[in-house]
């Protein structure tokens, strides 16, 4: 009683008695007097009851509870109801069937991204490379790739049914024009290693974009990094960039804080202090909101 009075937050009640408890007129008094104070009510449902009787009493299937919660919780939020297409991690180009050339990408952006959006009411279709970090929330449906050509068919399966696309993954910009099938000896000589450019994922989604699509891309720069941020932005018709720098402390791969400064067409950059990710997260996401068609 004592957390209940001191609550600040919505509250929620499941109530679930027998039928003739249900019908007391002290009960419906009860709970009038709790929706008269703002208490929102979940149920009861009709059914078959402890009892053995059958009426109104039941207690709403949990699923349902959760859903309702998600809804009527949600309900601010422009990505409530949305699909939201999340890559995270970094891709890996085999070189053999034991080498590969990568990068240092963690993922935790693009998993915090992900776990803010399903916070938010949104469905979200992660397709992540080669990372260690777990997710266990129902509105995230992950798909695991290793290689830069596997990132782009699954988000050129998942993109067009999708209304906000982020693409939070560090993709490798070459492959390996001819991986060898066996593993390569160790050579005295040097080797050489042709490359050839990768699809370029993020430019094939902006020149595809829906009308009610919004794109956002990540721009990591050590050197003219606003200039190099905006570029891309333009180049491959984003609404919004956002841009990571390895000069700032704290920020960058594999730590779990970021430094970042979010760009738009038509305004100034906004930089953001250094935050942990999941609250960089959110804040990329509300900027993120101002952004879509509704808003």
């Amino acid at each position: 009683m004592a957390c209940f009075l001191s609550a600040t937050c919505p509250v929620y009640v499941a109530p679930a008695m027998d039928l003739e408890m249900f019908k007391d007129p002290s009960t419906n008094a009860n709970l009038a007097g709790l929706k008269a104070r703002g208490v929102k009510t979940i149920g009861p449902d009709s059914g078959e009851l402890a009892s053995g009787l059958e009426g109104q009493g039941r207690m709403t299937e949990l699923e349902v509870i959760v859903r309702f919660l998600v809804r009527d919780l949600m309900q601010g939020s422009k990505l409530a109801g949305k699909r939201v297409l999340v890559t995270a991690g970094g891709t890996q180009e085999a070189l053999d069937p034991v080498r590969y050339i990568g990068n240092r990408s963690s993922g935790k952006m693009g998993f915090a991204i992900a776990e803010e959006a399903a916070a938010r009411g949104a469905q979200v279709e992660l397709v992540t490379g080669p990372v260690v970090i777990a997710t266990d929330r129902p509105a995230i449906i992950r798909t695991d790739v290793i290689s830069a050509a596997e990132m782009a068919m699954a988000c050129e399966r998942f993109a067009p049914d999708c209304d906000i696309i982020v693409m939070a993954a560090a993709v490798a910009d070459h492959t390996p024009k001819k991986p060898s099938d066996r593993k390569i000896k160790e050579k005295e000589t040097s080797m050489l290693v042709e490359l050839e450019p990768t699809v370029d994922i993020l430019k094939g989604l902006g020149s595809r974009k829906a009308k009610h699509q919004r794109i956002v891309g990540f721009a990591l720069e050590t050197n003219d990094a606003l200039a190099n941020a905006q570029g891309k932005l333009e180049r491959k018709n984003l609404d919004m960039i956002v841009l990571n720098s390895l000069s700032d402390p704290g920020a960058g791969f594999g730590h779990d804080t970021n430094k970042v400064t979010l760009l738009t067409p038509g305004t100034d950059p906004v930089q953001l202090p250094l935050m942990s990710k999941a609250r960089t997260a959110a804040a990329i996401l509300d900027h993120l909101e101002k952004l879509m068609p509704n808003a």
